[in-house]
């Protein structure tokens, strides 16, 4: 916009690709990485390509939310790699911007269902709730967050892209974050009262396999969720100018590598290979339990 040339000499290259010139900062507060970028590309390419076949090979068609959020961390990191190339080019930033705020979300949906599959075969008697409640309300809630996110990562983007108050965009992503964190918060204490359970009830072992190596990679999944949540809500309330948003070091670290590590765990650890099929061991074990009186139980 001619308004915006005589205060941004930036402002005309947003639709171009501009090499960087030293003294005008990008969006970012610095040049992404073309080496991450490229990285992380691969990385989460690869993830998404495995757990295509997983799921498709094993049917476990629910699994393919892995693959879904694969695919939208991927676009983050081309737009990444794009701005490496062309800093101040507006449609990479906000093409970054828009999905790797997103893109856990995808996980979590993988992980709340995960559960509520454990719960179905471990029996009712594992969890305060049932699966199919499992599902409505955390997933209900990844969808929120997802929406809340999104349109927040889109009025920041513009605004900046514009020149303009980028506050509003800003609080409206960290608004969808802290309600995400405060999901999965609860969805924390619902699961440790789920293995806390099945430990004590001796059901963590099927009649054909262990369950405990999934539980182990959703702990660790959940975990690195976790850590990238803080981190982003840290970095967004600390504005567009802070020093976490301006320092890729972090963005890399505590985003990128959090967020492979909590999808590609489950490339090695896959619930359609671990989860034990056709059983119901819990509930068959609940049915013995209410024919066995009490004192008579081990």
């Amino acid at each position: 916009m001619p308004s915006n040339n005589t205060t941004d000499p930036t402002a005309e290259w947003k639709n171009t690709c501009h090499p960087y010139v030293p003294g005008l900062e990008p969006s970012y507060g610095y040049v992404p990485s073309l080496a991450a970028g490229i990285v992380f590309c691969t990385l989460f390419g690869l993830s998404m390509v495995a757990h295509t076949f997983q799921f498709t090979w094993k049917r476990t068609w629910w699994c393919s939310v892995f693959a879904v959020g694969c695919l939208v961390e991927v676009l983050g990191w081309a737009g990444r790699t794009w701005s490496s190339q062309c800093p101040y080019n507006g449609n990479a930033f906000l093409m970054q911007i828009s999905t790797l705020i997103i893109a856990p979300t995808f996980f979590t949906a993988g992980v709340y269902v995960l559960l509520g599959r454990l719960i179905a075969i471990l029996g009712r008697s594992s969890s305060m709730l049932s699966p199919t409640l499992y599902l409505w309300i955390f997933c209900t809630c990844d969808v929120l967050s997802l929406v809340i996110q999104a349109v927040g990562g889109g009025m920041a983007s513009i605004a900046s892209n514009n020149g303009s108050d980028t506050k509003p965009g800003t609080d409206t992503m960290v608004a969808g974050i802290l309600f995400q964190l405060g999901s999965i918060t609860i969805f924390v204490f619902f699961a440790v009262d789920f293995i806390r359970r099945t430990m004590k009830q001796h059901v963590l072992h099927t009649m054909s396999r262990t369950v405990v190596p999934l539980l182990v990679s959703m702990v660790l999944s959940i975990t690195c969720i976790y850590i990238r949540s803080i981190y982003r809500t840290i970095e967004l309330l600390q504005g567009w100018k802070g020093f976490l948003i301006t320092h890729e070091g972090y963005f890399i670290a505590l985003d990128g590598a959090m967020m492979v590590l909590a999808v590609s765990v489950f490339n090695f650890i896959h619930p359609g290979c671990f989860l034990p099929q056709n059983e119901t061991v819990g509930s068959s074990r609940d049915s013995v339990d209410k024919e066995i009186p009490t004192e008579a139980r081990v």
